[in-house]
């Protein structure tokens, strides 16, 4: 495994392109392109104000960076890097930007989220779409890129239209109104046949509707309690995982939409099967004799910084428990983080309740399979997208993986201390960018680690 020396980064800015060849990254008002596997730089370019959020178009031939502060969405070209493109959405403000599927059209969510206004590269056309809701997830596009959801409210009443993204009119005049007191976020299946709606976290409520606007089901597990946290589809679009704030995952099937299984995250792990690697702290070796007064920068970063290692523990193991405080908005409590490897064979969870640990279940026997308990909080985590790889940050200078094989813990070299809070892998699983709050660098895997 080898790394990239750390750059600049500002705002959590760091993005492969889709198509792999580019890593763009952000520091204040620069946009820098720099190619992926010799970081060498190909483009830089200089926005009007500080860069708040980027995007890659869908092939990988032009970046959108939005200044929300000011209200504007520059876009640069990288065949072309004289062109470059200027929205200002004026005085009606500018909260969320995103690309369409095509790559050729941006849509822009104006201030108190009053419409969303679709710019055309090609033609310079503009389209509105009126009373767009504000919401967590209010924008879905189907993976094939053919279709968008868009939640609405209006007259006090949730609803969702549905919109064809080659000339952004309603799908056979899909509108219709959901059974939601206030809707909090939409999601496509990745066949995007189903569209879940989820009502929320003052009421469990989930909804299923079919792409011509029929409700196939609603699910609801309990009443009178903080309802849904997240939801996850399973990449085969058969399972759907809700977690919730009781601290459980609740996995629907798609042919009735009803529960099949729950998975509950209790502090102790009890069940024999069930294995649980813990994290302990070892100190370096260093032969003492060989140490020279002041010792090298090297040694001395090396020296200072703690290594780590996983230990299979003995079950029953107890896990940090923490309880939320009750008067406080949005409690550090239930499912907030799910995610399923790219085969659908394991789900990756974690329960905010018990911030150091990510709970592993084997989706084909539905059952817990391993539990990781780290010294620091989960800060993320994703799978490598090639294989049931998991990548976790918990907020230091290591990055952590897991598969089925075991687990293993990795310093990243270097002087300082470089805080991992988020990370994302390259599509070829070959290699992932890590990102602190102030730099970024690029972690390789050697080919036979990646098999």
């Amino acid at each position: 495994m080898n790394f990239s020396e750390p750059f600049k980064l500002s705002g959590l800015l760091g993005r492969f392109s889709p198509d792999g060849k580019c890593l763009a990254s952000c520091v204040q008002y620069r946009l820098v392109v720099r190619d992926v596997n010799t970081l060498q730089i190909l483009q830089l370019y200089t926005c009007l104000d500080q860069i708040q959020y980027i995007e890659w178009s869908s092939d990988s031939l032009f970046i959108l960076c939005a200044m929300y502060k000011r209200g504007i969405v520059q876009v640069w070209s990288l065949e072309q890097p004289d062109w470059h493109c200027k929205i200002d959405e004026g005085s009606a403000g500018l909260v969320a930007s995103c690309w369409s599927p095509d790559g050729r059209h941006i849509l822009n969510t104006t201030e108190f989220h009053l419409r969303i206004t679709v710019w055309s590269l090609c033609t310079k056309s503009v389209s509105y779409i009126k009373y767009p809701k504000a919401c967590q997830q209010g924008v879905a596009f189907t993976k094939d890129g053919r279709y968008m959801a868009v939640a609405e409210r209006r007259d006090c009443k949730d609803f969702v239209s549905i919109f064809v993204c080659s000339d952004w009119q309603l799908l056979r005049g899909q509108h219709f109104d959901t059974e939601t007191q206030d809707l909090f976020g939409i999601e496509w299946a990745p066949n995007g046949c189903v569209l879940a709606v989820w009502d929320t976290c003052l009421e469990y409520k989930i909804l299923l509707y079919s792409l011509d606007g029929r409700l196939l089901s609603t699910y609801r597990a309990y009443e009178w309690s903080l309802g849904i946290k997240s939801i996850a589809w399973s990449p085969s679009s058969q399972f759907l995982a809700i977690g919730s704030y009781d601290e459980k995952v609740r996995i629907l099937n798609h042919v009735t939409w009803k529960k099949i299984t729950e998975f509950e995250h209790p502090a102790t792990i009890a069940n024999t099967k069930t294995i649980v690697y813990k994290e302990v702290e070892k100190s370096p070796s260093v032969e003492t004799e060989r140490l020279s007064f002041p010792p090298p920068r090297a040694l001395a970063s090396s020296l200072f910084s703690t290594q780590s290692k996983y230990d299979v523990s003995q079950v029953p193991v107890s896990l940090q428990y923490i309880k939320p405080a009750a008067d406080r908005a949005n409690p550090k409590m239930g499912i907030g983080m799910l995610a399923f490897s790219p085969d659908n064979c394991f789900l990756a969870t974690k329960n905010d309740n018990i911030p150091n640990a990510v709970w592993i279940w084997d989706i084909q026997k539905l059952k817990l399979f391993v539990v990781l308990e780290q010294l620091c909080a989960i800060q993320s985590f994703q799978w490598d997208p090639r294989q049931p790889r998991l990548a976790v940050c918990t907020g230091n200078s290591k990055v952590y993986f897991w598969s089925p094989a075991g687990c293993v813990s990795v310093q990243v070299p270097g002087e300082g201390d470089f805080q991992i809070v988020s990370l994302s892998w390259h599509a070829s699983g070959d290699s992932m960018v890590l990102l602190s709050k102030e730099n970024f660098c690029v972690c390789y895997l050697e080919r036979e680690e990646v098999k």
